[in-house]
């Protein structure tokens, strides 16, 4: 399970989340093995009013939340934030700079999903990669 939240500038962030959200899917499946139909991404393109930023950012500044299950090895969060990285940079011309990325992981129990605590599904993958 992967809960992805993308914060920018809405005027910047609008034209480009389908592309910006193929981008992040198809690095989420290459590294945490996620299955295609795993999708679950929210965009929050925000008013120059309420998105703060320090002056060596440019308005394509992006900040990306990875809310997942523990159990992912370090290395693999790692590849994944160096693919999304150089992704995103590559195929979107987004400076390196202007790419923010946080992961948080939580216990499967403090998940609720499909009306169960997250430990007691039966998931289709596996989260220890």
């Amino acid at each position: 399970m992967a809960q992805i939240k993308v914060y920018g500038l809405g005027d910047r962030l609008n034209p480009i989340k389908a592309k910006l959200s193929n981008i992040i899917h198809d690095c989420a499946i290459e590294i945490l093995q996620l299955p295609p139909d795993k999708r679950f991404h929210r965009f929050l393109p925000l008013d120059e009013s309420d998105f703060y930023y320090p002056p060596d950012r440019s308005n394509n500044y992006l900040i990306i939340e990875i809310s997942i299950f523990e159990g992912r090895a370090v290395e693999t969060k790692k590849q994944l934030i160096r693919l999304l990285i150089q992704n995103i940079h590559e195929k979107l011309n987004i400076s390196l700079t202007d790419i923010e990325i946080t992961i948080f992981e939580t216990p499967k129990h403090n998940w609720g999903i499909r009306g169960l605590p997250g430990d007691e599904l039966v998931l289709n993958y596996k989260v220890e990669v």
